[in-house]
């Protein structure tokens, strides 16, 4: 017996824990309105001068392509429950009529100040830099003879503008694109007086022109195609005149719609889909505001749209399209610095990729640490001898994908690959079928995971015959395998050849290409099995501890938190004493600070230089913590309705690396929002007497093997 149990124990004090219904609606944000929150978060870093005055700019651009999707499929949904009489409030309870008004004010506002720091603070602010973007009254007479052999040579010949009668209905325009509404006086060769005309822009054509270096005086100079349909509209339109001409564009419902018990074949359905996708329901019209009222009533009847879904705007109607002039613009000094990506210890480019992983597991944090080692374990596989079989899951890679090369040349060499390709990464789709065609020309298996789930886990399976057995090599992340992404998105890979680890992998993958009852899974949790139960069970572990008198202490990372018996779990650890560390970049249905609820926990999103998507879940256990990075963000569709992995981080060092990469976020006070009780966020500042953190430069200095040093004043 151990002589501790013969003495007395310290009593301990019952947590109080108040009487309160926590699925009542006042405890939970709606998720819209708080993804509209996030994109809010991203426009205000355009007025940040810590960013370069490019990456400024950059921001700006992401706002307009994030409101873009958010139309294209979180809008769409809310007008499709509301068509069709399938309305569906969420836990904050709020109709789907009410949420559509609330998004409407917020996204006026912003889309409204949007155009205003373009237009007051970062145009004039690249002017500054000799970076300009000319209006027609600023043409030379130089430029105006280049910009016209220009609409002659490239623009007019690809133009079909529509005049509006009888026998020209409104055309239906294409989702997104760029047009113009021409208003016409006079007739035509035919005696008819229309008096309107559509102008669709080509898709091929850039939407903004860079003038020859030798037509401006240094510097950088840009015209928009706009503007030059603008001034030669009147030479459309013969005999004609032009007595305006505005630009315009709608964006439609673009979520592609499969019925899972009618679908015999995925891919093919996804191929018919994808037609259709850019001629969906109307849901949004951007228009240019010295827009006559008669032409913008006009267009609304047209899209069958009213007054709240329309959007007045001073300048381009697509400023996401602005984004196109960053890798135009050779000025370093308006970017954020190079840094060479660092690798552990253990990995070198001189010895085998396989036997750094029988040295030890390795971590990497992508993009401070290179994805080099991952795309190189799976290139030397394909060539390996050794090598047997290849598996690996596929949701986001890139058309020119390192990895897909490897994969191909592999089945080339006679290894067993098979792939598991998750066509249905919105917007991804097209690429993806792609991807799938160019495997299975070369010889690999490619299966589609399953029907009614999406295949979000990434993991990769090598299995390599040592000597008389079989050896299985494992990567697992947090991030897709796509390289590019790699040097933009912050997240985990994991390289290990653990058996029971590789054991688990081999027996998810069973689960993707065969059929059978579920398998029981040793280390990893698995969506939709087990995953969402182990986690509430991990939290409800710490509240018991908390009521114990122990310390407690929870910290998650993730893009979103919406899942609601997760959130109320959290809810019941609070009021138990536990204290509650979140970091969530995007969407948060929880309400921190509730009296009685949630003042035991803190909420605070991200936003900096690289898009914050590691998934890290970490629980303190009375001492003997545990650490999972996953696939899954802590929502309703990653936990029950998509097949996820959370993998275990066991080694001791390996383990307090990543706690001390948590602690650096929640120390992070100049790119750390806050979410406070009402929804809103509020800046974390340094105060008077506080040095200035950023995690993402922390994790910059710390991991990357070679930075240039970034000042307030270069930033």
């Amino acid at each position: 017996m151990n002589s501790n149990e013969s003495l007395p124990q310290p009593a301990v004090a019952e947590v109080q824990i108040p009487d309160v219904d926590l699925s009542s609606t006042e405890f939970y944000i709606n998720r819209e309105l708080s993804h509209l929150q996030f994109n809010i978060r991203v426009l205000e870093q355009s007025l940040d001068e810590r960013h370069p005055l490019l990456d400024r700019l950059f921001f700006l651009c992401i706002f307009s392509k994030n409101l873009d999707e958010f139309y294209e499929v979180r809008v769409a949904n809310l007008v499709h429950q509301l068509t069709y009489a399938r309305e569906q409030a969420g836990a904050d309870g709020l109709h789907p009529k009410e949420v559509l008004s609330r998004i409407h004010e917020l996204c006026s506002v912003n889309v409204q100040r949007q155009y205003e720091i373009l237009n007051d603070t970062l145009l004039p602010a690249l002017a500054n830099e000799n970076i300009h973007f000319l209006r027609r009254s600023e043409w030379t007479d130089e430029q105006k003879v280049w910009i016209r052999d220009y609409f002659d040579d490239s623009i007019q010949p690809l133009i079909s503008p529509i005049g509006l009668d009888p026998s020209h209905p409104f055309p239906r325009l294409v989702n997104k694109s760029l047009n113009f509404i021409v208003k016409l006086e006079g007739k035509d060769a035919f005696g008819r007086e229309t008096g309107m005309a559509i102008i669709p822009a080509p898709r091929s054509l850039p939407r903004i022109i860079r003038l020859p270096d030798e037509l401006t005086s240094g510097g950088d100079h840009f015209v928009f195609l706009s503007s030059i349909l603008h001034e030669y509209a009147d030479e459309l339109f013969p005999g004609m005149q032009v007595k305006g001409c505005y630009q315009f564009r709608v964006t439609r419902n673009a979520d592609l719609e499969i019925d899972h018990e009618e679908t015999m074949d995925l891919a093919t359905a996804l191929e018919d889909e994808l037609h259709s996708r850019n001629f969906g329901e109307e849901m949004r019209l951007e228009v240019a505001d010295n827009c006559p009222d008669e032409l913008i009533d006009f267009l609304l009847k047209q899209f069958n749209l009213d007054v709240y879904d329309l959007f007045q705007v001073n300048g381009p109607v697509n400023l996401g399209r602005l984004i196109e002039v960053i890798g135009q613009i050779n000025r370093p000094d308006l970017r954020y610095p190079p840094f060479t990506p660092g690798l552990p210890k253990n990995v070198t480019f001189k010895k085998s990729t396989f036997e750094s992983i029988r040295s030890k597991d390795t971590l990497l944090l992508h993009p401070y640490e290179s994805f080099t080692p991952v795309v190189d374990l799976l290139r030397e596989a394909a060539k390996d001898p050794g090598v047997r079989a290849i598996k690996q899951t596929l949701y986001r890679t890139g058309a020119k994908s390192e990895i897909v090369n490897a994969l191909v040349e592999a089945a080339r060499n006679s290894k067993e690959v098979t792939v598991v390709i998750e066509l249905r990464a919105r917007f991804d789709e097209e690429e993806n079928l792609y991807l799938a065609n160019r495997l299975q020309e070369a010889g690999a298996v490619v299966t589609y995971g399953v029907v009614g789930y999406k295949t979000h886990a990434k993991m990769m399976l090598i299995v390599r015959k040592e000597g008389n057995q079989y050896r299985r090599y494992v990567h697992l992340g947090t991030g897709n395998y796509h390289a590019g992404n790699a040097r933009a998105y912050t997240d985990y890979s994991f390289l290990t050849c653990d058996d029971s680890i590789g054991e688990d992998v081999h027996m998810v993958f069973q689960q993707l290409t065969g059929m059978g009852a579920a398998l029981r899974i040793k280390k990893l949790f698995h969506a939709p099995f087990t995953l969402h139960k182990r986690l509430i069970q991990m939290v409800d572990r710490e509240r018991e501890n908390a009521k114990a008198g122990k310390p407690a202490l929870i910290r998650m990372k993730a893009n979103g938190l919406t899942e609601p018996k997760l959130i109320r779990a959290l809810y019941k650890a609070s009021q138990a004493g536990v204290k509650i560390d979140l970091i969530i970049r995007g969407m948060c249905c929880l309400r921190p600070g509730i009296p009685g609820v949630s003042e035991n926990i803190e909420v605070r999103s991200i936003i900096g230089r690289f898009l914050e998507h590691s998934r890290v879940y970490y629980f303190l256990n009375d001492g003997q913590d545990e650490i999972y990075a996953a696939s899954a963000d802590l929502m309703e569709r990653n936990l029950l309705n998509r097949v996820e992995t959370a993998f275990p981080i066991e080694n001791s060092k390996l383990k307090e690396r990543m706690k001390a990469e948590l602690e650096i976020f929640m120390r992070d006070n100049t790119q750390s929002w806050v979410l406070q009780t009402d929804g809103s966020y509020v800046r974390v500042q340094p105060g008077p007497d506080e040095d200035a953190i950023s995690a993402q430069n922390w994790l910059l200095d710390t991991l990357a093997a070679s930075t240039t040093s970034i000042t307030s004043s270069s930033r």
